[in-house]
């Protein structure tokens, strides 16, 4: 199951990613920046402020933390199910791993853990965006990095299990049907307050938008139980995710 040698899957990817091109990332991080400066500084100017809370903040302010757990999210599903899909499908590249003394966690881990690579670059990039222009209302606000890696860590965990299912890249086509509502409807762009009760309560029951409030806690220095929530749903559905990656890969490659 677990040989403790992970480190051979990230040392592989590092030196695949040297061999090729860093396009994919560069999209990543500037996905949202372009959000950002057609949202916040265009919409913006036509919505003003936003209540959060006891708190009037200007609307750029409101969904920049919200952008950038996105970025977060969506790299760390990127790495995990398209990537992913290659090396279990085109490239067979499992196979060969499991081949070797590295186990099913082994491989689990590795991948996961580069998939956070990606989400940590995201962050800290958007945030060294975000500073000059002001955005930053809080010194707190440096805590979204390790909270974006946390958020990276759920997705990729879950992304990469439900990605072991998949057969076709037609399949692969349901992951952005999943990925756009996430971000559209979480509560990234406008507070879910605007939406009736009984669809707020299921919006709170989706990973994105307890990654979005945990960053935006954090962002504002609203440090309270909420947050310890908000960890609390990453904690679990990082232990599911990984158990749920390392069966099926045992299930698939050591029978």
């Amino acid at each position: 199951m677990y040989a403790g040698r992970s480190r051979a899957i990230i040392e592989r990817s590092l030196i695949a990613l040297r061999s090729s091109t860093w396009v994919p990332i560069a999209t990543g991080f500037v996905e949202p920046v372009l959000y950002l400066l057609a949202f916040g500084y265009g919409m913006g100017e036509l919505i003003g402020n936003v209540t959060l809370g006891d708190k009037t903040i200007d609307y750029t302010v409101f969904i920049a933390p919200g952008l950038l757990a996105t970025s977060a999210m969506n790299g760390a599903i990127y790495d995990s199910t398209w990537n992913v899909f290659f090396k279990l499908n085109e490239s067979k590249l499992y196979q060969g791993m499991l081949a070797t003394p590295l186990g099913p966690l082994d491989v689990a881990l590795g991948e996961i853990i580069w998939a956070l690579f990606r989400g940590l670059s995201y962050a800290i990039a958007f945030l060294a965006i975000a500073a000059p222009l002001g955005l930053v209302p809080s010194f707190s606000a440096v805590l979204a990095i390790p909270a974006a890696v946390f958020i990276a860590f759920g997705f990729a965990s879950f992304g990469m299990a439900i990605t072991s299912y998949f057969k076709t890249y037609q399949q692969m086509g349901m992951i952005n049907i999943v990925v756009l509502p996430l971000f559209l409807f979480s509560g990234s762009l406008y507070p879910i307050s605007v939406y009736p009760d009984w669809l707020e309560f299921l919006i709170q029951l989706m990973p994105s938008w307890h990654g979005i409030e945990l960053v935006r806690n954090v962002w504002f220095g609203d440090l309270d139980s909420g947050t310890l929530l908000h960890i609390s749903y990453f904690v679990v559905m990082i232990i599911c995710g990984l158990y749920l990656t390392t069966r099926r890969l045992r299930d698939l490659f050591m029978r």
